[in-house]
């Protein structure tokens, strides 16, 4: 069984808030977690949370985890023209391989129109998990091109569920299972003026189902990969 844990590292909830209390608070807390798990997530920074807060970035690499691309500050690529888009990316990855190699990527919003696959492939992407199964993608993790898709399994609200209901959510998905969340939904969110299915159960209650959703896999002998362990698993199947 194959399970991946992905979060998506921006500041607190876009477009409600500017602020980072997921960078200042939240990501530590994951970062703790994951040590305890001994679980290798991929993290998708934006550039701007990037310059803002090297400390962590240097962390998620150093406690063996994967740096990815979650845009340079959030831009929803559909809402960009292509060439915008582009310019978006290169400057994503230019500041976050100053810190490390990048070969993934996940557009903001999973909103990721087909043509930035040849974009991602120039410059040096080799994964892609911007679609997503729950949005109605069904084709699977498969290459387009040289980039390798491996689609998003459920949003993020879902790991904040009551664990009697996330329990079926999980037991329905096809693998490889990929979750994704978000720094933010770590730090209490209840007094915020965002949507609803934004604040519920965040904060400690949102570690505590995080660390019961990764128990229920290590009880199922489940492997945990990153966007890159993928790369290389399917490469191999290609070649055979």
């Amino acid at each position: 069984m194959l399970v991946s844990i992905t979060f998506d590292v921006e500041h607190d909830c876009p477009p409600y808030l500017t602020t980072t209390r997921g960078m200042e608070e939240g990501l530590p807390k994951l970062l703790d977690l994951m040590a305890e798990k001994k679980v290798r997530a991929t993290f998708f920074f934006t550039a701007e949370m990037a310059k803002r807060f090297p400390e962590l970035v240097k962390r998620v690499i150093d406690e063996g985890h994967e740096l990815g691309s979650h845009n340079y500050n959030h831009e929803r690529l559909d809402k960009l023209t292509k060439d915008e888009g582009e310019r978006a990316i290169v400057k994503s990855l230019e500041v976050l391989r100053e810190f490390g190699d990048v070969v993934s990527f996940r557009a903001p919003n999973l909103q990721f129109p087909s043509y930035y696959y040849d974009i991602l492939a120039k410059n040096g992407i080799l994964v892609d998990s911007s679609k997503a199964t729950y949005k109605g993608y069904r084709e699977g993790v498969r290459f387009f091109g040289d980039v390798l898709e491996v689609p998003a399994s459920t949003t993020s609200s879902v790991i904040r569920l009551p664990w009697k209901v996330q329990k079926l959510v999980h037991a329905r998905l096809k693998e490889p299972r990929v979750y994704f969340a978000h720094p933010w939904e770590f730090v209490p969110m209840q007094r915020e003026k965002i949507r609803w299915d934004c604040k519920f159960n965040t904060g400690d209650k949102a570690i505590e189902l995080l660390e019961m959703l990764i128990d229920h896999y290590r009880r199922q002998g489940a492997e945990f990969l990153t966007m890159r362990d993928y790369y290389e698993v399917y490469q191999k199947l290609k070649r055979e």
